[in-house]
């Protein structure tokens, strides 16, 4: 592991990683695991730094194909959804760390649940944020608003990749459709497009990528052991309320904290008075 511009960049194979950490090493570890598509940038700092204020030693880091890690051509992804799901491990194991707190957002909670199940050992508790069960038998659950797909549809196409402007406007619109009750903060999310073009190796490998590789195939949650804390709105276009009720009704030992208001993201400023200290709790409690 290596030093660079106040990132850590993890090697392993031909694979690099990039790693933020916050707060003392010495405190109970995080790791928060993105959506599909996106860097670290989209876990905010000032988010991060209020975890970290709270006693928890918190890691952020850039999937493949996001951000400053290792990149693969744009639609031919070199690796495959067993690689995004096990890269967290790889970088327990660079930080010398034999377990940590996991906190996945929608794809990303998939990865957490897919960990909670297969690598138990190294997972002490679950958080999952506007995610949706994995596999196992959750019943008939909603599908994802018929405006999502209208939306995508009408996305301007990108002509130059590395035509920042451009990018940064794709990016935004890309997200817009995802907003909840609380409507779209369209300055807070150009700024955090902004900052991931800006650090990004390729951005159209970024956008286009992870829909394309191999999934893991089903975890079923059922067989989660960690005590595993649920964050899901009834404004999620993507996944509905039932989505994450159907989660917390198959996980054991589990509670759902409800968000009304946020679409289908990281939870917003306006919710970190709940999330930040339900997540620190919710860590200590487990030891």
């Amino acid at each position: 592991m290596r030093k660079g511009e106040g990132v850590n960049i993890i090697t392993f194979d031909d694979v690099s990683l990039a790693v933020e950490e916050f707060g003392d090493r010495g405190n109970p570890p995080v790791v928060l695991i993105a959506g599909a598509t996106q860097s670290k940038d989209w876990w905010p700092r000032e988010l991060c730094e209020a975890l970290a204020g709270e006693g928890l030693y918190v890691i952020r880091y850039d999937q493949r194909d996001t951000g400053e890690s290792t990149t693969s051509p744009p639609a031919r992804p070199d690796y495959t959804g067993r690689d995004l799901a096990t890269d967290p491990l790889r970088i327990l194991d660079a930080l010398g760390l034999e377990s940590a707190h996991m906190v996945g957002l929608s794809m990303g909670g998939g990865i957490a649940q897919y960990l909670g199940v297969y690598a138990a050992a190294r997972v002490r508790t679950l958080t999952l944020i506007e995610s949706s069960p994995a596999g196992g038998e959750p019943g008939d659950l909603p599908a994802p608003a018929a405006s999502l797909v209208a939306a995508e549809s009408a996305l301007p196409e990108v002509e130059d990749w590395t035509d920042t402007l451009a990018v940064v406007d794709y990016r935004v619109e890309a997200e817009r459709p995802y907003a909840g009750s609380f409507g779209f903060d369209e300055e807070r999310f150009r700024a955090i497009a902004t900052e991931e073009a800006r650090r990004s190796r390729n951005m159209e490998s970024s956008m286009r990528n992870h829909f394309l590789v191999e999934a893991t195939g089903e975890t079923d949650p059922s067989l989660i052991t960690a005590p595993t804390l649920i964050f899901h709105s009834d404004t999620d276009p993507l996944f509905p309320l039932p989505h994450g009720e159907a989660l917390a009704r198959m996980i054991p030992d589990s509670t759902l904290v409800r968000l009304d208001g946020i679409g289908h993201e990281v939870p917003p400023p306006q919710v970190w008075d709940v999330v930040v200290p339900a997540l620190s709790d919710h860590v200590r409690r487990a030891g």
